[in-house]
């Protein structure tokens, strides 16, 4: 810090004795089924994306989605390029024990990158269908693919192609106030639970 510099403490202010309340700008809103598609979607250019590097243990992946309350990591890998996605099924389900098997060695020593989906193998969303569909034309698509989540990208004014936003299935279900069950959500409470059970 440069002593040179003069700083100052802030003026205090009393709090309004009719009360102070909260914003709710961090509260996503209520919708129905044939609201605009966009009121569901995490829009990353608003919230920071939740990634994780590729060479992470799946102990550390875990522990990230845990601390930020997520179930879908991004993976990344140089110059913020998306290398693949990694989901809870992928944890903690049958695929490490599968990868570990495969590979002869112990589930401890996987890596994220044992585990993903591979960016070339996953499915996205185009920005343009979005912003013309409705919260039921996006809980249709999870259902008939059976997943919790479905990632949205778009091109940017640079030519490139960027993730833009993320839907998922316990976010919509939170808006809309009602339980959507997907194949993959049913599977991963079901394993989450028997790894409860085990410990």
């Amino acid at each position: 810090m440069n002593e040179s510099l003069d700083y100052r403490p802030l003026a205090k202010m009393a709090v309004a004795a009719s009360g102070c309340y909260l914003f709710e700008a961090f509260n996503p809103p209520a919708v129905t089924v044939d609201s605009d598609a966009t009121l569901v979607m995490t829009d990353l250019s608003q919230v920071p994306s939740a990634t994780i590097n590729a060479e992470a243990t799946l102990e550390e992946a875990n522990h990230s989605m845990l601390v930020r309350g997520v179930r879908l990591l991004i993976v990344v890998g140089m110059n913020k390029q998306i290398a693949g996605l990694v989901t809870t099924t992928d944890i903690l389900g049958e695929k490490p024990v599968l990868v570990a098997q495969k590979q002869q060695s112990r589930r401890g020593e996987l890596r994220v990158a044992d585990v993903m989906v591979p960016v070339d193998r996953v499915e996205a969303l185009a920005i343009e269908d979005v912003r013309k569909a409705s919260v039921g034309d996006i809980v249709a698509t999870l259902k008939s693919d059976g997943r919790a989540h479905a990632i949205v990208i778009g091109q940017g004014q640079d030519g490139k192609q960027y993730l833009l936003g993320i839907f998922s299935a316990s976010q919509i279900a939170r808006q809309l106030g009602v339980q959507i069950h997907t194949h993959e959500v049913a599977r991963t409470f079901a394993e989450i639970e028997a790894v409860i059970a085990g410990v």
